[in-house]
């Protein structure tokens, strides 16, 4: 079953790691098309520009961080309903509260297993069909 990479659902993962962004894209390239970018500018700038699937961010990066990306992308009446997964080091109760005040559909911590990850991307994806 080879399907084009167009047919694929798209996955954009912003962190400001190269290593997250390279263990992403390993852990999802065969199901999924994955977009990476690593600040909230150029994400947002890839959510409005690609029909983009599920979201993936990072919490502790510089600049606006991902909680505030999650917020602003909360805001905009078309992405509303996209699911944000937090991908981050950050574990603590508060800090998932955080992240589903922000408007976060799903939290995981790093070290991300992969095989979870695509579970959970699975379930919204499923949803979506």
């Amino acid at each position: 079953m080879s399907a084009s990479s167009s047919q694929l659902p798209t996955i954009l993962a912003v962190d400001d790691s190269v290593v997250m962004q390279g263990l992403v894209k390993q852990a999802l390239s065969k199901e999924f098309r994955v977009l990476v970018t690593d600040n909230a500018v150029d994400a947002l700038s890839t959510i409005y520009h690609e029909q983009i699937s599920v979201l993936l961010l990072d919490v502790s990066m510089p600049g606006i961080d991902g909680l505030e990306l999650c917020r602003t992308v909360r805001s905009l009446p078309q992405f509303q309903n996209l699911p944000i997964v937090m991908l981050t080091a950050r574990d603590g109760a508060f800090d998932k509260v955080q992240g589903r005040l922000a408007g976060a559909t799903e939290y995981l911590t790093k070290p991300f297993d992969a095989e979870k990850l695509r579970e959970v991307i699975g379930k919204f994806i499923d949803l979506k069909s």
